[in-house]
């Protein structure tokens, strides 16, 4: 039974990680731009969640909402201050050392404006959760409220992406921004809605992962957006379904490294598999080949 718990507890921390790398995956795919501040924008989420109801007294509601819009326009204006001047550029360098500049940007803001206190999150989820086997196993209302978003989450964005016009545009961006601009289609305002849509994955992400790790500080979204990026990648970065099923084993084999190996090497046991995983299929496990002309 032990190993169920732990498994469910994998799960319920994938499906974290996968919530997240949808963002990174989205923006990669269509931008081609490695977000690395998208871990604090979950960071960020959380914080303002924890203002609306704990500091404000305003219902988890009313912060959740608060979350997603507020997320959701930080995320374009990053993309419009930051990311979009350099979208030209001819070297990926600066990208990334823009991405790194906006994170450290935003974890000192969050220090600056809460202090280094870690705060005490409280949980948005008012559910009990269920007891199965003779209530031998128990599933929290947090696990089950995770598992069930981000797997609607990830098949809303795929419909999404495959049904309107919208998603259309966006695989059209993927491909080649030029021909795409050539037949009508706004790029840089495709490539703003998938930053947004992304920085509302973080925050819905941020509420659910403090609601199960109540310690919220400055730093709370570097590590899972490090590895959320890792089961991205692990998955096929750029591909929706991979980095879901990315994230869910990276969370499985976190805690089952934990619980039966040692506390202190699961993040090294989860680096190996990938390693090893990427060097028997570079693409990630869903990802597909690109041939390139030269």
């Amino acid at each position: 039974m032990e190993f169920i718990e732990f498994l469910i507890n994998g799960i319920r921390l994938g499906s974290v990680y996968a919530l997240i790398a949808l963002g990174y995956t989205m923006v990669y795919g269509i931008a081609k731009m490695l977000n690395f501040a998208h871990g604090d924008v979950i960071m960020v989420g959380a914080f303002i969640v924890y203002t609306t109801c704990n500091t404000l007294g305003l219902s988890p509601v009313v912060g959740i909402i608060a979350a997603v819009v507020l997320c959701t326009s930080l995320g374009i204006l990053i993309e419009k201050i930051a990311y979009k001047p350099l979208r030209g550029a001819t070297s990926n360098l600066a990208v990334l050392i823009t991405a790194i500049g906006v994170s450290y940007f935003l974890q000192n803001a969050a220090l600056l404006i809460f202090g280094a206190a870690p705060k005490n999150f409280t949980s948005i989820v008012p559910y009990e959760g269920v007891k199965l086997a003779g209530g031998e196993i128990t599933i929290d209302g947090e696990t089950i409220v995770i598992i069930a978003v981000s797997i609607v989450i990830m098949i809303v964005l795929s419909l999404f992406i495959k049904k309107t016009k919208a998603g259309q545009a966006m695989l059209a961006v993927s491909e080649d921004k030029g021909a795409a601009q050539l037949m009508g289609i706004n790029v840089n305002g495709t490539i703003s809605l998938t930053f947004a849509i992304g920085s509302a994955l973080a925050a819905v992400a941020g509420m659910l992962f403090c609601s199960v790790y109540p310690g919220l500080s400055s730093t709370t979204g570097s590590m899972p957006g490090i590895k959320a990026f890792t089961a991205a990648v692990f998955g096929g970065i750029g591909s929706i379904p991979g980095a879901f099923i990315g994230g869910i084993l990276l969370g499985v084999i976190e805690n089952l490294s934990k619980a039966y190996i040692s506390t202190q090497l699961s993040d090294a046991i989860v680096f190996s598999i990938l390693i090893i995983v990427l060097l028997v299929k570079p693409t990630g496990l869903l990802g597909k080949n690109i041939q390139e002309k030269v």
